[in-house]
């Protein structure tokens, strides 16, 4: 049974970092491209980031490239998100997603205000 269960996320101060996890089971992790997206109420579910199952290439959306860095341990099957510079405007559930069967994980809040 595919399974993300995503950890991290909060409330953080104007160009502070946070990292988010998101831990995977029942399916080859690393030979799948894994992603992020956020949601806002009035956003319908943006893509982030992805990056393919070796690690070694992600792409960004324009709107965090340069602040965000998406990452995966294929040793512990855990794929990462970390997210520098943040601004109010990065407020939103983020939810990572697998490329095998297209599960979502849970979602996690992140607010960013001062």
């Amino acid at each position: 049974q595919v399974q993300l269960v995503q950890s991290g996320g909060g409330l953080v101060q104007p160009g502070r970092s946070l990292r988010l996890s998101c831990a995977a089971s029942g399916f080859p992790f690393s030979a799948y491209v894994m992603s992020w997206y956020r949601q806002t109420p009035e956003v319908e579910r943006e893509w982030v980031a992805q990056i393919t199952g070796s690690g070694d290439s992600a792409d960004y959306a324009a709107s965090v490239k340069g602040r965000f860095t998406i990452s995966r341990d294929n040793a512990k099957n855990i794929l990462y998100l970390q997210m520098d510079d943040l601004k109010p405007e990065d407020t939103a559930v983020y939810y990572c997603r697998d490329h095998f069967i297209g599960r979502w994980g849970q979602g996690s809040q992140v607010t960013v205000s001062s």
